[in-house]
């Protein structure tokens, strides 16, 4: 994408300095323009605004709204519509308001344009921990960014693309299945990992609980995780170049055999789910592999 990036620095304010909000403040603090208002609702996020957006006065909704070129709604999602008619009440002709929420596009902003606002859909496809590492990741992301008119998706695409990051369209009508594959992708594979880590650290305790004993030095803080780390993140590099090829392990063989004993053992676990969970992904596994149809009908969920 070659929009060009607008000379102009714009005064910023926030609503509200959660973790995204933060991030992105200080982003767009380090491009160069200037977070001079936020707003901080809960101790917390008074204390990062104050921590890492020492330039932003904290004060009121409506006190972001006067102070600032460009607002950015970083609330969540059960949130948007108050503050949208918080802002739209304060709004100036021309100003630019952006919210962060993956599942919305600028519809849900209209009664910003109703009242002469630029709006503008601008969500970072990144997680955040509320860390300086949450700032640093935008560099390397790429942003939905939905907008009312080509004027707009200039200036979305060029902020994003002063942060370092990739602006990628998505339409109005599939933000919903943009968000959704979003959510599969990073959340569910939270999920997935913890049931993977309660299975495996069942695995070193055992029957006579040797987990103090399970490596050569003695200790196992931390040792599902160590083992997996390693395992997850080539599999991960492999998928996202390769694509469904880079499936291994006994479903991708068409091996009935182990696949029915790893049923047998995850379901001593105490926690069905992670069971059910590894017969749901192993069936769409061997749907995507086109393993043969026994070894689909031994562990699809019916």
């Amino acid at each position: 994408m070659t929009t060009p990036i607008p000379a102009s620095r714009l005064t910023v304010g926030i609503c509200s300095t959660g973790r995204v909000g933060t991030a992105l403040g200080e982003a767009l603090a380090a491009a160069g323009h200037r977070v001079v208002a936020a707003h901080a609702p809960s101790p917390a996020s008074r204390e990062r605004a104050e921590r890492r957006l020492p330039s932003a006065r904290l004060g009121t909704v409506d006190d972001v709204v006067a102070a600032a070129e460009l607002v950015l709604l970083a609330v969540p999602d059960t949130e948007l519509p108050t503050v949208i008619d918080q802002v739209a009440a304060a709004l100036r002709p021309g100003q630019i308001v952006a919210h962060t929420a993956g599942a919305h596009g600028v519809d849900i902003l209209d009664p910003i344009a109703q009242r002469g606002g630029m709006v503008l859909a601008i969500h970072p496809a990144m997680t955040f921990v509320g860390g300086p590492e949450d700032t640093e990741r935008l560099s390397s992301s790429c942003f939905g960014i939905t907008t009312a008119d080509p004027f707009g998706d200039a200036v979305a695409a060029a902020l994003v693309l002063e942060l370092g990051g990739t602006p990628v369209r998505i339409d109005e009508a599939q933000r919903t299945l943009y968000h959704a594959a979003l959510a599969h992708g990073a959340n569910n594979l939270i999920a997935l990992i913890t049931d993977a880590v309660t299975a495996l650290q069942a695995a070193i305790d055992g029957p006579h609980h040797l987990a103090a004993q399970a490596t050569v030095d003695g200790g196992a803080t931390g040792l599902p995780e160590q083992i997996l780390g390693p395992l997850v993140r080539a599999s991960l590099e492999n998928v996202l170049n390769l694509g469904p090829s880079a499936l291994t392990g006994p479903v991708a063989r068409g091996d009935r055999a182990t696949v029915q004993r790893h049923r047998g053992a995850l379901e001593e676990l105490p926690d069905p789910g992670v069971a059910l969970g590894y017969r749901v992904l192993s069936a769409r596994a061997a749907v995507q592999a086109g393993a043969p149809a026994d070894l689909l009908d031994s562990i699809e969920v019916k």
